[in-house]
């Protein structure tokens, strides 16, 4: 399939969407993170600390922000995926695309654990909080290689 019908300069335009998109919710990410953080300690305290940090709704903070990322994140992989599609006439299988994949899909199905935590299963907390410490070290990691890929692209 040709995509010629996009100017030249909107097509090389569209390799910096996906990375932009990407480090802003990588820090997303850790704010979500800082947020669920933070829900666990008013949760877990006691007396006027627990008044203290229940005053800061850290609870809806982390549900409205992991929200956002959720669904950023599903739109930005496929935007990224499009992207490549569009300039190069096919997908690069690689680690950056199969991470990517990956985070993906860990972040969804940390999600769906939402309505288990909200109904106090413990095992659902540690599994999402564990999800999530594994995605945002893939993200980490993905922010180093996505540079990578963008160098590549603005050297040729």
């Amino acid at each position: 399939m040709s995509f010629d019908y996009i100017p030249k300069d909107l097509k090389f335009a569209l390799n910096f969407f996906h990375p932009a998109l990407m480090w802003v919710l990588f820090a997303l990410a850790l704010y979500a993170g800082y947020q669920g953080w933070q829900w666990r300690r008013a949760r877990t305290a006691e007396g006027e600390l627990k008044k203290e940090l229940l005053k800061g709704r850290y609870n809806q903070k982390h549900y409205l922000s992991g929200s956002i990322l959720l669904a950023l994140m599903v739109l930005g992989t496929i935007g990224g995926m499009t992207v490549t599609y569009i300039n190069n006439g096919k997908l690069f299988v690689g680690p950056h695309l199969l991470a990517g994949l990956g985070m993906t899909g860990l972040i969804a199905t940390s999600a769906a654990l939402s309505p288990l935590m909200q109904k106090g299963a413990e095992w659902a907390r540690v599994t999402h909080i564990t999800l999530n410490t594994v995605l945002v070290g893939l993200f980490g990691w993905q922010a180093v290689t996505g540079v990578q890929i963008v160098l590549r692209i603005i050297s040729n």
